[in-house]
């Protein structure tokens, strides 16, 4: 994988990590946001690609950004990790 993808997938998984361990997330969010983390770990273990992990990951963040128990601040956390996603194409 090209060193900007994995950059660009470190970056999420940070700001992901940076949600479960913020105590005033819920943890449905958390729960959702710790299986996209391991969603991306797939890249390394499985045969995936890229943009479809990246489309996965879209989509549950997403939905966390729609839930209506998501703090402000975790909100503009989601939406930074989906223009960091937006980016990622075969």
């Amino acid at each position: 994988m090209p060193d900007d993808l994995q950059q660009t997938f470190d970056n999420v998984k940070v700001l992901l990590n940076a949600m479960i361990n913020d105590r005033a997330v819920p943890r449905n969010i958390k729960r959702i946001a710790q299986r996209g983390i391991d969603e991306i770990d797939k890249i390394a273990n499985e045969n995936e690609s890229p943009a479809v992990v990246a489309s996965n990951v879209m989509y549950m963040v997403d939905d966390l950004s729609q839930d209506p128990n998501c703090p402000f601040h975790t909100r503009t956390t989601l939406y930074r990790i989906l223009s960091l996603l937006e980016k990622i194409k075969d």
